[in-house]
Formats: structure tokens, sequence, C-alpha cells
């Protein structure tokens, strides 16, 4: 029987793969909240797909649609909040519209990226994460992992989180999960206001691979839009 050899990493593969930067193992994210009904909904589906199959990786942070994310930032937090705090001074509220589950990806999302006709970005939405994107890319500094998000107007797209990440390690389940949730007696709200904007620190153990599996999260700072 002929052993299988696996070819150890280079150092500079590993240096690479492994690679600690300042501020590690923290990142950022600024997120829309939606309202406590939504949050509820998503919150309901995310624990019975945790209970039901182990899937993790949305209900491992707090319901929210993601305006800039996986942020690393070494300036301290008061540096993040005044910066945010500036490019949210001309924002206002606007009405979020959900038009249910759909596939995003390899995962599942509550599509909340459109205007009531279900086609049309909402722009109003789209304004927000430029505004957020644009206040906070002085801030960042490069760091290896995970690969942040960067806004672009052309593909952001404004959604809730249902299943993510997992099916990257479980795509045989793919097909079941989403009979399973399209199964699930889970009402929601199909509009809400967008109103709140939230800045969460995350922390994982590995942020090269499956980093959800060791993510918490904290609150730091809410800030309400107002006309």
């Amino acid at each position: 029987m002929t052993a299988i050899v696996t070819p150890n990493p280079t150092p500079a593969e590993s240096a690479s793969r492994f690679a600690q930067a300042p501020g590690d193992p923290y990142r950022y994210g600024v997120y829309l909240r939606p309202d406590p009904t939504t949050c509820a909904a998503v919150t309901a589906v995310t624990t019975q797909l945790r209970a039901q199959y182990g899937i993790v990786s949305a209900g491992a942070f707090p319901p929210h649609a993601t305006l800039v994310g996986s942020c690393h930032i070494t300036e301290p937090v008061g540096a993040i909040v005044d910066a945010v705090t500036r490019g949210l001074a001309e924002a206002a509220p606007f009405t979020v519209h959900n038009a249910g589950v759909r596939r995003q990806g390899v995962g599942l999302v509550y599509d909340v990226h459109h205007l009531a006709d279900g086609i049309t970005p909402n722009p109003a939405f789209v304004d927000l994460a430029a505004r957020v994107d644009k206040a906070v890319a002085p801030l960042r500094s490069p760091a290896p992992n995970p690969a942040g998000h960067r806004f672009d107007r052309d593909t952001f797209r404004a959604h809730l989180s249902l299943v993510s990440h997992d099916m990257y390690v479980r795509p045989d389940l793919s097909e079941e999960v989403e009979e399973y949730v399209g199964g699930l007696p889970v009402p929601f709200p199909e509009s809400f206001p967008g109103d709140t904007v939230t800045l969460y620190r995350t922390r994982s153990d590995d942020w090269t691979g499956r980093w959800w599996q060791t993510l918490t999260w904290e609150h730091v700072h809410t800030w309400r839009l107002r006309r």
C-alpha cells in the first residue's frame, strides 16, 4: 500500500495563513438593527437550525443587516464611534422592506435589499452603507484574515442572514435546510423602520478557518437616525 504524503506548507505559506496583525483577535462591524419583531423572527429561525442541524454561523451574530463588517481597526473605540457619528449626521431613517427568505450565495437570508416592488434596490439602504464605509475607511488597517467586507455600490446586497458559512462545509444539507426553513411557522413584518445603527466588536480564536465556531461579540454603541 502506497502512503499518501501531504506536503508541508512552506514557511512563507504558514506565515501568510496564520499571520497575526495588531488588534487581533478583534474585528468591528457596523450594522442596521431591525425592529424587535424581525429580530425575534431571525432568532427563531437560527435557533431552530442550531437545534436541528448544528448550524451556527448566522446565529453566532445578533440579528443584523451588515453595513460594513469584519473591519480590522486598531484605533481606540472612541475614534470609531466619533467617525461613524459624523458619517451618520445627515442620514435619515427610511422604510426597510422584507421580501422573505431567499437564497444568497451558499446561504439563506431575509431579502431586505429592495423597495416594496421587490425589484428596485432601496437607495436609502445603499446610501447608508456608503456613508458608513466612507466614515470607517480611514481607520482600517490591513489584516490577513478574514477578507473584509468592502463596500461596493454595485454588489452590495442588504440582507438578514439565516444560514451562511456552515454551508461551505456542509453543502450536502443545502436543499434539506432550505426546505426546513420554508416549513417553519415564523411570521415576520413585511416592513420595518430603518432607524437603528449599531457598532459591535467581534472576536474569534482563529480568523483563518471556521471562525464562526468560536465567535463572540459585544455591543459597543447604538445610533438612532432622526429626521
